[in-house]
Parts: C-alpha cells; structure tokens; sequence
C-alpha cells in the first residue's frame, strides 16, 4: 500500500458580476500524478513546515499559502484567515496518496494569476457550475474532490456565503471507498452512506457517494453534510 503524504490545498474565490467564481489550475500532462486536471492551488506540506508549527492542520496552513505563491503568484496575506473546508484521503487502490487538507479564502482583489508553466500550464476563473457543465461535456477533466467541492459552491451567490457556510458545519472528512465493477460506473462511497462499512454500492436506504459514469458523474448527499 501507497505511503500516504500530507498535502494541502486552498480554494480560492472572487464575487463577480455574474456570481462567485473559483480558480482552477491546470496541472501539466506530462506530470506522473493528475496529469491534465483540473485542480485547486496546493501541493505537498514540507517537513519543515510540520517542524516549525508542531501541528499538522497549521502546517497544512502554511503548505496552503506557500503552495498558492509558488503555482499561481497569488499572495494569501494570512494563512489564519483561511477556512478548514474539508479533509481528502486518496483511496488505496491508487498509485500516489495524499492526506489533504482543503481551505476556502477570498482571493485578493489586486493579484493576478501567473502560472509557471512547468507543473501548471493554465488558469481558469469560472462560475463553479459551469465548471461543472464543461466537466459534463468533457472539456475539462478533474478528480472527484474538485467535483464534490464545485457541487457545493454551487449552491453559493457570493464569497460571504461560501465562506460562511463553510465556517459554519462540522469540517467533513472524505476517506473514500472505491467500488469498480465491469460494466458499470464506479461508485466512490463516503462515510455517512448506508453502503461505505461494507463498500456495497447496491445499498440505498441513505446515499453519500459520487457515481462516476462518463459524461454524467453526480453526487449524491442525502443530507448527511448538508449545505
């Protein structure tokens, strides 16, 4: 089984005139790990970052902010105004496994985005349902985590909204069981599913899960982290 490495990530947002829009990077097809997706700012916490906060949700803080510098030179001007959003486990049955810790923020009003063309080739401000509609046609491609967390701020008008709901639940933990089946789509169960104790998608008293069939993936949430 894969070593599980710390990480972290922050989702950035701005209010524009047609609503709340989030910053996507690109990351580089030539990369060994989520080659071409589509993924929020982040990246692996160094040592020394656990080293000098003794604290794993701090350094994970620090992570977020040196990490949204170095990809998209943006300049986060206080790691402690950022908002725990939620916890990703990448599942076992994946080559690379991250421990991740998602944070949601306002982006500053005066800082572009410059990508460094290396492991990030593109950047993206969009509405997150459309994000969501371009990921249906298969213009864009990303991972699940990306997908659950636009689901959700798609129910969202604005950054105060966003931020204030996100602030506002318990900070949902997300280590997923996979489910593949030939000839049918996979299914990644959460906890909170009727199904996720024994990884049996064909459960259905209370749904928490991402069904991931091509061109339609959904996520389903009976209310268990409701927004």
């Amino acid at each position: 089984m894969a070593e599980i490495r710390p990480a972290a990530t922050v989702i950035l947002l701005r209010d524009a005139p047609d609503g709340l829009h989030v910053l996507l990077l690109r990351r580089n097809s030539a990369l060994g790990f989520a080659a071409g997706q589509w993924v929020f700012p982040g990246g692996g916490i160094d040592a020394g970052e656990i080293a000098r906060t003794g604290d794993a949700l701090a350094a994970a803080r620090l992570a977020a902010v040196r990490e949204t510098r170095e990809e998209a030179q943006i300049l986060i001007a206080s790691a402690e105004e950022l908002v725990y959003y939620s916890h990703w486990t990448t599942p076992p049955i994946m080559p690379r496994r991250y421990a991740t810790w998602f944070f949601a923020g306002r982006a500053p009003v005066l800082d572009a985005v410059t990508v460094d063309g290396g492991e990030i080739d593109d950047h993206l401000w969009v509405r997150p349902a459309e994000a969501l509609l371009r990921q249906r046609r298969e213009e864009i491609e990303m991972l699940p985590p990306t997908f659950v967390t636009l689901t959700e701020l798609a129910a969202c008008g604005s950054v105060a909204e966003a931020l204030e709901r996100a602030a506002g639940r318990p900070v949902p933990v997300f280590e997923p069981h996979f489910v593949i089946r030939e000839g049918l789509p996979t299914v990644s169960i959460y906890e909170g599913d009727s199904g996720y104790a024994s990884s049996d998608p064909d459960i259905h008293e209370r749904h928490h899960r991402m069904v991931l069939a091509r061109g339609n993936w959904q996520y389903l949430n009976d209310g268990v982290i409701s927004w």
